[in-house]
């Protein structure tokens, strides 16, 4: 077979996320139909920023979901295929009953597949940086509303804790965490056993206070949900021979690679502090506005007023920093990859993945470059889709 021209690997390429395409297609459709019954979310479609930022996150979500399901590969990542070390792209492989026909985007240095590789990474970033964002935000949301409510000792100490967190550069503080004498220390898991709590505080609180007139719901509401989260957390931090080791090999649902809940405790330990700073200014701000005051005079519970009146009245913002961290959190998992930190080396990760073409970039542009440019590309779609919502949140 011979080498395939660029126009025919870029049909390949459009053919091979056939699944995303369809997916896109489905999400738009139905979105703009209803977007009128949708919030802010149906909003977000009367911006093109917005809606530009949107298709490009949710292409590398869908990407990742897919590829995941190996439904956009085309070959096994990891695996090394001889006389395709460096080969540029759309070179035929040798024995295509075996494998795909092509190399779409060419071989890395490891004569690995350089298109499959990017698909996978796209799952890593999928996997840990909107989950890591996710829970860093339960925690300062957890921490930082009563912190601005209440104030007073509460407020200094926590601030305190936050600004001493803050004070270190944030690379600096990744690396601290991801050192292979601090993982085998233990330490990451302990912070996990911390950190990761604070979910089932928060749902726990929510829950409580807004069925707490209602016992005979919220009893059996709450001991189904925080049953299945308090499950779902022992199967996150236990692990078979680990620091921690609580749950019998029956009740652990899953187990997560040693190097992603690193990489995923380090990210919630670092952003924490800054959703912690932004959700008490926001509280200091709203705890004197008349529909707290209001609540207050009903006779409203604190954690109530907190949670079902200003936390709904500063959501905006906190949306809109949600969709920024992420974009932080993946140039954060890109840094550590380039560096080989957190992730095992064979990692798809896009970090990783750039570092090893980088050794070549002089003689070879196609392994470093595809990861690159998707790294880009989803920061790029994450901050304009925050542009989009915060033009849409202030029109409210």
């Amino acid at each position: 077979m011979e080498t395939l021209s660029w126009g025919a690997i870029i049909v390949r390429i459009l053919l091979q996320f056939m699944p995303v395409w369809i997916a896109l297609a489905a999400v738009f459709v139905l979105s703009i139909t209803y977007k009128r019954k949708l919030g802010l979310y149906g909003k977000l479609f009367d911006s093109k920023v917005g809606m530009v930022g949107f298709f490009l996150v949710m292409f590398w979500i869908f990407t990742g979901l897919f590829g995941a399901m190996d439904m956009i590969i085309t070959h096994d990542p990891l695996t090394q295929i001889s006389g395709l070390k460096n080969k540029a792209p759309g070179t035929p492989v040798p024995d295509s009953s075996k494998y795909s026909g092509y190399y779409l985007l060419g071989g890395d240095n490891l004569a690995r597949d350089v298109f499959s590789r990017m698909v996978k990474g796209a799952f890593v970033v999928v996997q840990i940086a909107p989950l890591s964002t996710l829970f860093a935000f339960m925690v300062g949301i957890t921490l930082g509303l009563p912190a601005g409510y209440f104030g007073g000792y509460l407020d200094t100490a926590l601030s305190f804790a936050a600004n001493l967190i803050l004070a270190f550069p944030v690379i600096l503080l990744f690396y601290l965490l991801v050192t292979p004498e601090i993982v085998e220390s233990g330490i990451p898991n302990y912070m996990a056993a911390v950190l990761f709590i604070f979910p089932l505080i928060f749902v726990g609180v929510l829950l409580n206070s807004r069925f707490h007139t209602r016992p005979s719901v919220r009893t059996p509401l709450l001991i189904v949900v925080l049953g299945s989260m308090g499950w779902i957390y022992l199967s996150l931090i236990s692990e078979k021979g680990g620091a921690i080791d609580l749950v019998p090999a029956l009740l652990d649902g899953f187990d997560v690679p040693g190097g992603i809940l690193v990489v995923f405790v380090a990210v919630v330990f670092v952003n924490a502090p800054t959703v912690f700073r932004i959700v008490r200014g926001l509280t200091l701000d709203v705890k004197t506005r008349d529909y707290v005051a209001a609540a207050q005079t009903r006779g409203e519970s604190h954690w109530y007023i907190m949670l079902w009146e200003i936390l709904p009245n500063v959501r905006g913002p906190l949306i809109v920093d949600f969709c920024l961290r992420i974009g932080y959190t993946t140039i954060l998992l890109g840094t550590l990859g380039f560096f080989g930190l957190g992730l095992p080396p064979e990692s798809p990760d896009w970090g990783s993945t750039i570092n090893e073409g980088r050794k070549l970039l002089s003689i070879y542009l196609h392994p470093a470059l595809p990861p690159a440019i998707a790294l880009l590309s989803l920061v790029l779609g994450l901050n304009l889709l925050a542009d989009g919502l915060r033009e849409e949140s202030l029109r409210d």
